[in-house]
């Protein structure tokens, strides 16, 4: 039976595709589509089992929808969405990631100069030919010439956000669990270390026999076309082209397997360094004496490190950054843990044009969580389709004053999100920002300022006095729009001086600040950090995992986020 989680796939690459049909991302089709996706994904019961009369209930489900649900619950596919696919293939589909060439425009550049992929986008950058096209000019192949180089989408090396990558990848390891005889199945490689982009999905199963695994793994829906199929790897593609490697490995080697290829390369290279230093050998099947060949360790990753007299390395560490010699050495950094968050500070409800859950909701999901005090911080004035006049904020204060009392045990900070200009000014006057108890400030509007510039507006901001935060800082969406480009160490310094913290958003398509930014400040003791997660529906409180994720891929420790302390440690540094 189709999984909720599979739904949600299937519908959300319909979407996708419309885009290209309809022409826009904003034509009605195309927003029913992700609405319904996201009504999909908020869903408790089982999709699968449901009537049209009642799909149609969901919210964004219409007819059409409800039938290609059915469609897909009762064959396994969508006729239309299979010739979508046929029409728009993954890499001309690529295309759409890049700013500046949207659905009309990238259908253009197939028509008349036969761009297919980005690599037929870039011989016409290379050619000058895209200057001719009506809209373009000289100035707009700078701009996407500069874009394809700043999302990494060139060489060979092709890369997928880890927003589309982890969930079919949690597909194929909760499907391959369910097969009779597996012990164990987890996914590795880059997505294990939380890279924010992914080459190809590694599974590692510990199975007896690996044909009933390979057999389960080709039928599962996400699978589109086996490359190579063997009794212990099999290769396969997904209909986007993203690719996955499933082994089978035995109980005994899982970890040096897992160790082998989570990686990083740079990783495994140091540790195989630490073996050959002890007459050892280190592979993907066990630590080992070089001479007799006797193992070592190989059971689990821990019992690999401790051999190598190292202290076990956080898989999001493992990218060469120093990690190895720190473990070494027993100073590895106390990392933050889900565990730790005490509080979430960027929260959205219906009050915000773009939030899904209303106000109470919102509330009473943070208390049923065992939150200890959130920050509402609706969208402000000059985003203006989403954001609060003054008198819809003097009317929300109300509503909070009256679920304070509903929620005594529950410390729910009136806030806002604010937006930082062109030149760092922020929505409101100075009075009335004073009247909030807590100020995110994000930039959400021009993005092609200089360097110079954007650091002045980010800088502006952190002095403010009502600011309390920056909201990811770089503004970046993985894979389809480059942060903005500031002096990161300027910024620190900044934070430090005004005690301003940074927020690491724990939205899959931010993670915004960028672990490489963080890991700058890793040796500071003076610059905060808040790990929010930007919430507009109450199941998005869950993201904070993916915060955490990467705040530990940027060696973040639990001190340094404020929203792990006490209540009343948060309370005494928010009120000094």
């Amino acid at each position: 039976m189709a999984t909720n989680r599979e739904l949600v796939r299937v519908i959300r690459s319909y979407a996708e595709l419309l885009k290209l049909e309809e022409g826009s991302p904003q034509a009605f089709r195309v927003r029913a589509y992700d609405k319904a996706a996201d009504a999909l994904g908020e869903l408790v019961e089982p999709a699968a089992e449901m009537t049209r009369a009642q799909l149609q209930k969901l919210d964004g489900v219409g007819k059409a929808t409800a039938q290609k649900i059915l469609e897909y619950v009762e064959t396994g596919s969508i006729a239309k969405l299979d010739a979508l696919r046929t029409k728009y293939p993954a890499p001309f589909v690529e295309l759409t990631r890049i700013p500046g060439l949207g659905p009309k425009t990238v259908v253009m550049l197939r028509d008349r100069l036969n761009v297919n992929n980005v690599e037929d986008l870039k011989a016409a950058l290379e050619a000058e030919q895209i200057r001719e096209l009506p809209g373009m000019g000289a100035k707009s192949e700078e701009k996407i010439a500069k874009a394809i180089e700043r999302l990494g989408l060139h060489g060979k090396d092709r890369r997928t956000p880890i927003i589309k990558v982890l969930p079919v990848a949690n597909e194929v390891v909760e499907a391959l669990r369910a097969v009779p005889g597996v012990k164990r199945a987890e996914y590795a490689g880059s997505l294990r270390r939380f890279s924010d982009t992914i080459g190809d999905i590694d599974v590692l199963v510990v199975a007896a026999e690996g044909e009933p695994v390979m057999e389960a793994f080709t039928a599962l829906p996400v699978v589109a076309e086996v490359v190579a199929q063997g009794a212990t790897k099999t290769t396969a593609l997904t209909a986007d082209g993203l690719q996955i490697d499933v082994r089978v490995v035995a109980p005994g080697e899982f970890g040096a397997a897992l160790l082998y290829f989570t990686g990083s390369k740079a990783h495994n290279i140091e540790l195989r360094q630490l073996a050959i230093n002890r007459g050892w050998t280190l592979n993907e099947y066990a630590l080992a004496d070089a001479e007799t060949g006797d193992v070592v360790a190989a059971r689990t990753e821990n019992a690999i490190y401790k051999a190598l007299g190292m202290a076990f390395v956080a898989p999001e560490m493992r990218e060469g950054t120093g990690e190895v010699a720190a473990a070494g050495e027993r100073r590895l950094p106390k990392l933050v843990d889900v565990a730790d968050i005490s509080g979430d500070l960027h929260v959205h409800s219906t009050w915000s044009g773009d939030g899904r859950s209303s106000l109470d909701d919102m509330v009473a999901a943070a208390a049923e969580r065992g939150l200890e005090y959130i920050a509402i911080t609706e969208h402000a004035e000059d985003l203006a389709i989403n954001g609060l006049s003054r008198d819809d904020v003097r009317q929300e204060a109300a509503e909070l004053a009256r679920l304070r009392d509903e929620y005594p045990q529950l410390t729910i900070l009136h806030g806002s999100e604010l937006n930082i200009g062109a030149d760092g000014s922020l929505d409101y006057d100075d009075d009335f920002l004073m009247e909030f108890d807590w100020c995110v400030a994000s930039v959400h509007s021009h993005f092609d300022l200089s360097e110079a510039e954007q650091t002045e507006r980010v800088l502006r901001a952190i002095a403010h006095p009502a600011v309390h935060v920056i909201g990811h800082l770089t503004g970046r969406r993985i894979g389809m729009r480059p942060g903005i480009e500031v002096d990161i160490d300027a910024v620190f310094d900044a934070a430090a001086e005004y005690g301003t913290a940074l927020e690491i958003n724990s939205h899959l398509d931010r993670l915004d600040v960028p672990a490489d930014m963080l890991r700058r400040a890793r040796d500071r003791d003076d610059v905060l950090y808040t790990i929010s997660t930007d919430s507009h529906h109450v199941n998005e409180y869950a993201n904070a995992r993916w915060g955490v994720h990467n705040a530990r891929r940027g060696w973040v420790q639990s001190k340094h986020v404020v929203n792990t302390w006490p209540r009343a440690r948060f309370l005494k540094w928010l009120g000094r």
